[in-house]
């Protein structure tokens, strides 16, 4: 339970910015403007607010559904240059005497834009790419025109990995293909041999140091990836009996891609640093020191060592491994390599907003007065409508543990078949409206009973959001990762209402009920009634996802056959009346494009419905011209956006 929405309580703008912590996550890229809009701040402090319904409404206008993926492709600019400059900075306080050579990992965000940008931005830094898998370094070869920079190779290879990757030695690129296991190494050797290609090989080395957070699996000994020391030892005899100890380049560690403790970044990198050094001196002049991925996100604000956070600021990650690894290689009389990461969570998760469009709402206490009561009530309905009457003299708890009773009586009668539905009714509502009362008259005292807390989660409303939590949010529903979310406007009222967030795939899996709070996890996300026109229907009301440009896009499900989601390119440009522009759209998936990706034809699902109505017309359950028309609402059907359309 939150007193921050308490009626009695003042609310503005800034009462707003604490519910929601905008101003911590946000990591002044996200913020509220006086309008009560949450706006995108693309270059932080300098530049134009873009106001995100300015955005939606302009979407809507390009005939754009919901949901829709907003992204700001200047945000991906200023990260390539705020991690370079970090590095940079930290390079200059500690004397370090190597470089920084940072490399963004396809796995990341693979969409083209996205990656062209990232290299646009950092062509000034010879920022570089990392691959995992053939379809990357395919894509990392023909994006990565730039040859000062790197492509670091990762993850298993066979010999048409290998050959590519020797191809693009041979183009004059650096790319050097990091030995996974022993195998591999002999493998990269004996390749590079038929084509007469000298390989640029990188280690894996698998730290004893492990991770922390939801993906400290991808470090310590029982690591799915990497070399143990015994391993390593025999890779270096393998290439000094080749003749090839030269080529051997870099050495790598990766420990998580989201590593919430900065003491497991330094740990980590102190073992590193010193299995770079001792290599050294065994004779293998290694160029580049890869620190892997990890630097985190903080995604609800807590700037804490929680799995969705991080206890430190980008300045003090960078400092800590410049540090670290000058004073490992200081002591062991060794050169500074030039360092390598592969951050690309924090490179891309701030740059895309992902906006849903609520529905409706199923409610626990609903308004209106369908229920009526009279004189001749069932007696457990007479008891309720009397605690509910005399609650202002009541001891709350007890009242709250009374009405619970009656309501188990009740079901336990209606199980039995001795109660009929109009009672349960009543009851049941009675039941909810007491509850409410009962939270009601605890707000805003020093002490709440846990199960007061418990009731309030469960009064919460269900509000139906126009999305596919499977599509969308893979990582949320897979392992409770969290993500800031908040309404996109209304931000100038006070929520009055507590909810859950239910998608539209027929799953009982598909909602979001796990929130950020400063202090601990929420169970519901403050929200604003529902308003509707003259007309009855609802007045528009979208929800935003953050910090979602991490790894959600690529690994979306299709569920129900929900597919990929409309999307526009936001960039900044001062000449426009706005200060921006909608650079690009990409629809998102069709019906039919949804079903191709499961092997059904276009061609044969008209046919087989086109076969259905001739023999409708035979049977004369249709006439030609209707069956005509329906056939015609099919293959239009089949062209249409695979969410619902309000």
């Amino acid at each position: 339970m939150s007193n921050s929405t308490d009626a009695g309580a003042p609310w503005d703008i800034q009462a707003a910015r604490d519910l929601y912590n905008i101003r911590r996550w946000g990591a002044k890229y996200f913020d509220i403007n006086e309008a009560g809009h949450v706006v995108a701040h693309p270059l932080q402090d300098v530049g134009v607010a873009v106001d995100l319904t300015d955005v939606i409404e302009e979407a809507k206008g390009r005939g754009l559904k919901h949901p829709l993926l907003i992204r700001f492709q200047d945000i991906l600019r200023h990260r390539v240059e705020a991690i370079n400059l970090a590095f940079r900075n930290s390079i200059t306080e500690f004397g370090y005497q190597g470089k920084y050579r940072g490399v963004f990992p396809i796995k990341v965000n693979q969409l083209r834009e996205v990656v062209e940008e990232i290299l646009d931005a950092g062509k000034q830094f010879e920022f570089g790419l990392e691959v995992g898998s053939k379809p990357e370094l395919y894509a990392g070869l023909a994006l990565q025109n730039q040859m000062g920079s790197l492509i670091i190779c990762n993850g298993y290879k066979d010999v048409e990995f290998i050959k590519m990757a020797l191809l693009g030695i041979k183009l004059g690129k650096k790319v050097i293909m990091v030995v996974e296991k022993l195998e591999e190494l002999r493998q990269i050797i004996a390749v590079s041999k038929q084509l007469g290609v000298e390989p640029l090989v990188g280690m894996r080395a698998r730290l004893l140091a492990k991770g922390a957070g939801r993906w400290a699996d991808s470090g310590g000994e029982n690591a799915k990836f990497g070399l143990s020391t015994a391993e390593i030892l025999e890779a270096t005899h393998l290439l000094k009996t080749e003749n090839l100890s030269h080529c051997l380049r870099l050495l790598h560690f990766h420990i998580g891609s989201q590593v919430p403790d900065i003491l497991t970044v330094k740990k980590a990198v102190q073992e590193a640093a010193r299995f770079y050094a001792k290599l050294h001196k065994m004779g293998f002049n290694i160029e580049h020191l890869d620190v892997g991925g990890g630097l985190g996100v903080d995604y609800d604000g807590s700037r804490s060592a929680f799995d969705s956070s991080t206890n430190y600021s980008l300045q003090e990650y960078t400092n800590d491994i410049v540090y670290y690894i000058a004073d490992v290689c200081n002591a062991e009389k060794v050169p500074h390599p030039d360092i390598v990461s592969e951050g690309g969570r924090a490179i891309v998760a701030h740059h895309s907003v992902l906006v849903v469009e609520v529905f409706g709402a199923i409610e626990k206490v609903r308004p209106g007065n369908f229920l009526q009561y009279g004189d001749n009530e069932h007696p457990l309905v007479k008891e309720l409508l009397d605690i509910k009457k005399n609650l202002g003299k009541l001891n709350k708890l007890e009242a709250h543990h009374d009405s619970l009773e009656r309501r188990e009586d009740a079901q336990h009668m209606f199980t039995l078949g001795v109660m009929d539905l109009p009672d349960k009714a009543k009851i049941e509502n009675l039941y909810w409206e007491i509850s409410q009362d009962v939270v009601e008259s605890f707000k805003g005292q020093a002490y709440i009973p846990k199960e007061i807390r418990k009731l309030e989660d469960s009064l919460g409303d269900q509000y139906l959001c126009n999305f596919s939590v499977f599509q969308s949010l893979l990582d949320h529903w897979a392992l409770g990762h969290l993500f800031p979310i908040m309404p996109i406007s209304r931000l100038n009222e006070r929520p009055t209402r507590e909810a859950t967030l239910a998608d539209i795939t027929c799953d009982s899996d598909g909602q979001v009920n796990k929130f950020i709070d400063l202090r601990e996890v929420r169970d519901t996300l403050p929200v604003h009634k529902l308003n509707t026109n003259g007309n009855g229907q609802l007045e528009p009301y979208y929800i935003g996802f953050f910090l979602m440009g991490a790894y959600q896009d690529i690994m979306g499900d299709l569920h129900n056959l929900f597919g990929r989601v409309n999307e526009v390119h936001v960039f900044l440009e001062p000449d426009e009346p706005a200060g921006y522009y909608i650079e690009e759209i990409i629809e998102g998936n069709t019906i039919m494009q949804a079903l191709a990706a499961v092997q059904y034809d276009e061609n044969e699902l008209k046919r087989q419905m086109k076969a259905q109505m001739d023999e409708a017309i035979k049977s004369d359950r249709m006439k030609p011209s209707e069956a005509m028309r329906l056939l015609d609402d099919y293959e239009r059907g089949l062209k249409s956006y695979t969410y619902l359309n309000f």
